[in-house]
């Protein structure tokens, strides 16, 4: 079975990376960009928007596709992540949802976080890493 999620790419001015620390499976414990699946009848882009204001707070503009990846999941469940590259426009960043955290991050951050399989990988292949 395939389940439909999305991802959002979000630096900031100071060239730092928006991550979140999942606070539940599959990855509890490990830190990714922030995203999740899409519901029924929601676009990409409106899932991306959603995503992000709960597990940060924060309000995004969607941009372009950054890339996409799949992930296997429990029971035989292959995960196809989208990630798109977005902006905050608006709020206050402070973990929600199933993110037990959320910071921005530098790449010396990256170097030493527990980060999500494949995620390093993914963002130099997206020419999203290095942060510049």
């Amino acid at each position: 079975m395939r389940v439909n999620c999305v991802g959002a790419i979000v630096v900031d001015g100071s060239s730092r990376l928006l991550l979140v620390r999942r606070g539940r499976p599959p990855g509890e414990g490990l830190w990714s960009v922030p995203g999740g699946r899409v519901e029924p009848q929601e676009t990409d882009r409106a899932a991306v928007e959603r995503e992000i204001l709960e597990e940060t707070g924060l309000r995004v503009a969607v941009g372009s596709l950054a890339g996409t990846v799949e992930r296997p999941g429990p029971g035989g469940v292959t995960y196809e992540i989208r990630d798109y590259h977005a902006t905050v426009t608006g709020g206050a960043l402070t973990a929600g949802d199933d993110a037990a955290d959320a910071r921005w991050c530098t790449s010396d951050d990256l170097a030493r976080l527990p980060l999500t399989d494949g995620l390093v990988g993914d963002l130099t292949e997206w020419g999203v890493l290095p942060l510049r």
